[in-house]
Parts: structure tokens; C-alpha cells; sequence
């Protein structure tokens, strides 16, 4: 059986790919560090986010693994401009999910990036990976595996967040294991 951890970055400094966590996230950093020490973590991927690497990097470091660094992890770009209506432009992503805004991506295509790197981590000789990443890409990668995931879901994710993928057949059984 193959298990695989989706977590999403603790609190951080802001939405930049150079913000780092902030003095709270680098105390949750050490709580994840905690948790997951007894789970027999083989793998760790990661965006490569400064606050995703930061994340993840106390387990890393306790645990002697190397934190595999996946562009394909990043967080999803909406848009390449700033509107004040972003959280309606998001929320119709949910439902149409081949609407790409100017210079964003469509959730189709991120979807499609997310899941690539949760079906190559099950081809992996590893049986207990962690992934982390981002809240709307997460949630995204949720969506496939279960389409009623949307908007308010996304909405309802916690800095950090840890959803327990278990696969022992092509789909997984899901279960968030944070609790704030």
C-alpha cells in the first residue's frame, strides 16, 4: 500500500515565490516535523516555493531525505494581472474548468500538472511520500479525485493542511489529518 501526504505550506510572509514562513509557520514547521517523524517517510517532493521548501525542510533535515524540488508543485497562476474580483474569477474556475484568464492557467492544466506528480510518486519504489504544495493547486488535485472538492473547500484549507492519500488501488482514499 502506498501512501502519500499532500501537505500545503504552513503560514507564510505572502503569495511571492521568495516569501518565507513566518515565525508561526516556522513553528508549524517543526509541529509537521513531529508528526511525521513516526509515519517511516521514504520521499519528499516539494515546490519549489521558498515557503513549500520551508515547510518541509525541518522533517528533511531529521530525517536525512532530500527534498525533491518539482516545478510541477508550484502554486497555480489565475491571472498575470492583479484584479480586485480574483475570488469570483477563481470560484467560476470551479465550475469551468477550462477557463484560463490572460496569462493564467486553466484548472484542467493544472490538474493535469498536479496529477502527474502523485502518478509518478506511485511508480516510485517509496511507499510513504510526502507532497507539498500550494492551496489552490491542492485543492485542485482533490477536485480530481473528487469532484464535489470546489471553491468552498479551497476556501476552508488551513495553513498548513495535510491530506492522507492511500492507494491500494488506482483510486485513493482521502482523509484530512490536520487539525488546528
Amino acid at each position: 500500500m502506498k501512501n502519500i501526504y499532500v501537505v500545503r505550506h504552513c503560514k507564510a510572509d505572502g503569495q511571492a515565490p521568495n516569501a518565507g514562513l513566518t515565525e508561526s509557520g516556522v513553528r508549524q514547521a517543526e509541529e509537521l516535523a513531529t508528526i511525521f517523524m513516526e509515519k517511516e517517510i521514504d520521499c519528499i517532493l516539494s515546490s519549489p516555493y521558498e515557503r513549500a521548501v520551508q515547510t518541509i525542510k525541518p522533517l528533511a533535515d531529521q530525517l536525512g531525505i532530500e527534498v525533491e524540488l518539482d516545478h510541477r508543485l508550484a502554486e497555480r497562476v489565475l491571472s498575470s494581472e492583479n484584479h480586485p474580483d480574483w475570488r469570483d474569477r477563481l470560484r467560476h474556475t470551479y465550475d469551468d474548468l477550462d477557463l484560463c484568464y490572460e496569462g493564467g492557467e486553466s484548472s484542467s492544466t493544472a490538474i493535469n500538472r498536479a496529477v502527474s506528480v502523485v502518478l509518478e510518486a506511485l511508480d516510485r519504489e517509496k511507499n510513504n511520500i510526502i507532497v507539498v504544495s500550494h492551496g489552490n493547486l491542492i485543492s485542485l488535485l482533490l477536485k480530481y479525485f473528487d469532484d464535489r472538492i470546489g471553491f468552498k473547500e479551497w476556501e476552508a484549507l488551513s495553513n498548513p493542511d495535510i491530506f492522507h492519500f492511500t492507494f491500494s488501488e488506482d483510486t485513493p482514499v482521502i482523509r484530512r489529518i490536520w487539525t488546528e
